[in-house]
């Protein structure tokens, strides 16, 4: 804010189009005092920590509505395909400088001091497998020295991208949150802003990991359109590798045989919604077979026979089956997916700008100062879309 306040006196005439007080003074050329015209940057920073992030949002919507406006006069269709992820933002406190004392830096229930917003979360890693096991048959390493994860005291950031083929990306919608909420909790609160600004619901998304959740499955699967579907990667939850489905959607035994439906239950623990999950059992312990030939083609090798055969819990959503029958080798997935690094690329413009290490120490000024950043990385994108628009200009009139 100390320095918006020095560019806005160095730059007058922004002072008088802001609609800033002025205080006339004949010293000046341009006929005010820019200082005494401006206040204080205790001012401006007051006003970031308890402004609304609704006045924020309505300037990051504009912002979106400017664009979609310019490329609607360029012909260009954007907003069909986004992109989400999430960008970790580290607190101003003591708990994140590795050379400060704290005898108890990752204890979640002592607060930090200097921010009372922010949160303990774990920024993990994926360690690649060496040729050297993590932990050796001969001589196993403790656990604590063992490095799972980066733990910060922070924010969260999830963002929204769209990226425009030969122009670009910009942020279509944005969301902070403390640092312990989990990466797909962003999915509902942006899904809800993007479908406001576009005006419409996106066909295809391109998401990592931490997403492959059925509901957003769900969400971009049309029965009447096969093409719309989610981007991701299988995480394998639960130890689950791989499950085959019959056509009627019921999942497959070891054996590969469908497996009946034997109850459903409603499930407000397992996932952040709530949402109806099947038991499915094996074919030859249920009782609505009474089929003599399937009960004789019993495989007795299966290493569930004692136990009552194979069981499986899963979802009933259809987002659950798309999951594990989604072709990951297809050609259309690939060249969907492959744009996710257009959120890669407003992160990367989102750093620069200072979204990593903000020196504020309360969370609805981060908040509000990740909203202005995304805007102006909006406004940067509309400024070059018009300065190669005057330079086409110029080049055929020359």
């Amino acid at each position: 804010m100390d320095d918006l306040r020095q560019y806005l006196v160095e730059h007058p005439a922004f002072i008088w189009l802001l609609g800033f007080p002025l205080a006339f003074s004949s010293k000046f050329s341009c006929g005010f005092d820019p200082s005494a015209s401006l206040p204080t940057q205790r001012h401006f920073t007051r006003m970031l920590r308890n402004m609304p992030n609704d006045v924020t949002q309505f300037l990051l919507a504009e912002s979106v509505r400017l664009v979609q406006q310019e490329l609607a006069n360029l012909n260009v269709f954007a907003g069909d395909c986004i992109s989400l992820d999430t960008k970790h933002i580290l607190a101003w406190v003591k708990e994140n400088n590795p050379k400060a004392y704290v005898r108890e830096r990752f204890n979640k229930l002592k607060q930090p001091v200097g921010d009372p917003d922010c949160r303990l979360g774990c920024k993990r890693k994926h360690n690649r497998q060496t040729v050297q096991p993590l932990t050796p048959a001969k001589n196993p390493l403790p656990a604590k020295t063992m490095a799972v994860g980066e733990y910060y005291w922070g924010y969260g950031s999830g963002v929204v991208v769209v990226k425009v083929p030969k122009w670009g990306e910009f942020v279509l919608a944005e969301l902070t949150q403390p640092f312990d909420k989990s990466d797909v909790s962003y999915f509902f609160p942006l899904r809800q802003q993007t479908e406001q600004r576009l005006g419409f619901r996106p066909r295809f998304g391109r998401f990592d990991a931490a997403f492959d959740a059925f509901y957003v499955y769900e969400y971009f699967h049309r029965p009447d359109e096969p093409a719309a579907f989610a981007a991701g990667p299988f995480s394998e939850k639960g130890g689950y590798k791989s499950r085959q489905f019959n056509p009627d959607g019921l999942p497959r035994c070891e054996a590969g045989f469908a497996m009946p439906l034997l109850f459903t239950s409603t499930d407000r623990t397992v996932t952040l919604i709530e949402h109806a999950r099947g038991k499915y059992v094996c074919p030859f312990f249920s009782k609505n077979v009474k089929s003599k030939f399937i009960k004789q083609s019993f495989p007795v090798h299966q290493k569930r026979t004692r136990k009552g055969g194979c069981t499986v819990s899963m979802p009933t959503s259809i987002g659950a089956r798309l999951r594990y029958s989604l072709d990951r080798q297809s050609q259309i997935y690939k060249d969907i997916y492959k744009q996710r690094s257009a959120t890669e690329r407003i992160n990367s413009q989102a750093v620069s700008l200072g979204i990593e290490r903000p020196m504020l120490r309360n969370g609805r000024a981060i908040t509000n100062i990740n909203t202005l950043i995304y805007t102006l990385i909006n406004l940067r994108f509309l400024h070059r879309i018009r300065s190669r628009l005057e330079e086409q200009i110029r080049s055929r009139s020359s």
